[in-house]
């Protein structure tokens, strides 16, 4: 039997947190569902699969487990119903369906899904149940679907919320159900996820003060972005689309020969790529582990991202091993969250328009006897959480990568481009490593596009040693590059207002000095003005929860979440207030 969660009631880790918030501000939905889906070939005993998978369930609780918030704290609830695990028939001669299941033998006759059968029909089984809302109140957070294709093709699918789930939670969660299958027993987890969730906070606060004297110097909360053909940047989250990226083995070459990880180069030849489309400063976001000993064969959450920041120069070894350095100095501080560490950086899906999330498998992929097993380690969800969006997983294989993009402000011939100039990029520092930067994909600076020279989307020039790699490389030229509009404000949610914006606009000044009050209480100052940002103060998304529950508690007003998007002042909340009574 697994650890439970502790007394029903476990204290969400602050990613979780932060993720709760997002999702009752409206910001997240699709882009955090996270589908995974393992194709087999061969004599599957389905029974035996649907028992695996409620194996899996009860060795990780956080699968059942939902978010609630109390006394201004988001906690994580034992779920109503536990994550439905469903046997479809998409094709074959029988065209039943069998719905949710309780037990490995159980389920009910229904109607066949509309579905083509073969491989379409998996897709489009697939598509639907990645569509499906998740409801972190309500629950469930994982869904399980075995389709059967055919006699001896079947595809096992789970989508869970990120909330419970991350890239390596996919890798155990394979592993569990291969030794379920086989008829192993899945042995307890030593911590549970609540226990584990308190003492990484235990951890975040004893290095709270070091994160944010390491992050004062570097974070500049700078949303605009150069890039081929880009509208504008983004920061919320959207439907997507995706670019595969053919990365080859030059990527080993160089790590190898520089004493770097594949990693540390394709971040560092990223770095470059957007400091030659004219980006002085660049900003990646990058996902960064959080687990430890204890927490390594847990599923659930254990991710943070954080900015990696440079300036490149020098020669690329040069550049390369610096921010392999810079790397090393954000992993000392990878449990805290940037806006715990910082004030001014409001609850949304990305830090930086730009970001990168890349995973490293080692070993082979379990064995599920009598099975030849396939799984798509990139599966796209259909939503990009900002402009563009890196994912690449390493494996014994080779590097499986994919560009997720934003059409609506990013064409796809224009992230085509992108992914053509990275590798070609990849090609030459694979040829000469130790070649300035200058001459791997910077122009003169004369020959960069600047924000006086053109208006918000007209077409400049792309560096021309860039294009030189890529005709070189493929025969295309990319496309021009145009820059990003600097009204940030308007073309993203979660910018906040101009200071003094909702001031005013309460008559009631008694109304006013208690909602100052509560903040001072929740943000442990000594006054507030009006018009002051809640995010500014350092506030953040437990912030929110606290302020709140305070309000509620006092007044008997249920704030909504979108008044600390539309107006995070303590004019904007009693206007709200005042509003709901």
């Amino acid at each position: 039997m697994s650890v439970s969660l502790i007394d029903g009631w476990d204290r969400a880790s602050l990613a979780q947190h932060g993720m709760w918030i997002t999702e009752r501000m409206g910001a997240g939905g699709r882009v955090y569902a996270m589908p995974f889906a393992v194709r087999f070939d061969g004599p599957l005993d389905v029974d035996a699969m649907l028992a695996a998978c409620a194996a899996v369930v009860e060795r990780h609780p956080v699968l059942a487990a939902t978010l609630a918030e109390q006394d201004g704290h988001v906690r994580l609830v034992p779920g109503e119903a536990p994550p439905p695990i469903r046997f479809e028939v998409v094709s074959g001669p029988s065209g039943g369906a069998f719905g949710d299941v309780s037990a490995p033998s159980g389920g009910t006759s229904g109607e066949a899904p509309a579905l083509s059968g073969g491989a379409s029909g998996s897709s489009g089984g697939i598509e639907a149940e990645v569509s499906r809302p998740f409801d972190l109140v309500t629950g469930p957070l994982a869904r399980f679907t075995l389709f059967r294709l055919a006699p001896a093709r079947h595809v096992l699918q789970l989508v869970a919320h990120h909330a419970v789930f991350d890239g390596m939670s996919k890798d155990i969660v394979l592993r569990d159900l291969a030794a379920a299958y086989g008829g192993s027993a899945l042995p307890p987890l030593p911590i549970s996820y609540g226990e584990a969730a308190r003492a990484e906070q235990d951890r975040v606060a004893a290095g709270l003060e070091g994160a944010a004297e390491f992050w004062r110097p570097r974070w500049h909360d700078d949303q605009d972005l150069l890039l081929p053909g880009a509208a504008r940047p983004s920061l919320r989250a959207a439907p997507g689309e995706t670019v595969d990226l053919a990365l080859g083995g030059e990527t080993a070459g160089v790590a190898e020969r520089l004493g770097l990880t594949r990693f540390e180069v394709v971040l560092a030849a990223l770095h470059t790529l957007l400091h030659g489309y004219g980006n002085d400063r660049v900003a990646v976001a990058v996902d960064l582990s959080t687990r430890t000993e204890e927490t390594r064969d847990h599923v659930g959450l254990f991710v943070n991202e954080l900015p990696v920041v440079s300036t490149p120069r020098g020669t690329f070894a040069e550049f390369a091993r610096s921010i392999r350095e810079e790397l090393r100095a954000v992993y000392r501080y990878r449990e805290v969250p940037l806006a715990r560490a910082l004030g001014g950086i409001s609850p949304r899906t990305a830090l930086t328009p730009v970001s990168v999330s890349y995973r490293r498998r080692s070993g082979a992929d379990p064995v599920f006897p009598g099975l030849d097993a396939s799984v798509d380690w990139t599966a796209f969800n259909g939503a990009v959480r900002n402009t563009l969006h890196l994912q690449i997983v390493e494996s014994p294989d080779g590097l499986a990568a994919r560009l997720q993009f934003n059409p609506d402000v990013l064409s796809r011939a224009a992230c085509e481009s992108v992914a053509g100039n990275l590798r070609a990029l990849l090609l030459g520092i694979a040829a000469r490593p130790d070649a300035p930067i200058t001459e791997l994909s910077s122009p003169g600076r004369e020959a960069v596009p600047t924000r006086d020279a053109a208006p918000a989307g007209a077409p400049g020039t792309v560096p021309a040693s860039v294009a030189a790699s890529v005709a070189i490389a493929s025969g295309t030229v990319p496309a021009s590059v145009a820059i990003a509009s600097g009204a940030v404000a308007d073309s993203a949610p979660d910018a906040p207002p101009a200071a003094g914006a909702a001031a005013g606009t309460v008559a009631d000044p008694a109304l006013l000095g208690e909602v100052e009050a509560i903040w001072c209480e929740v943000l442990g100052v000594d006054e507030i003005r009006p018009d002051d940002d809640l995010f500014d103060l350092g506030g953040h998304s437990l912030s929110i929860t606290q302020i709140i529950a305070r309000v509620r508690d006092r007044m008997d007003v249920e704030l909504s979440f979108e008044v600390f998007i539309d107006t995070p002042t303590v004019a904007g909340v009693a206007e709200e207030i005042a509003r709901s009574r």
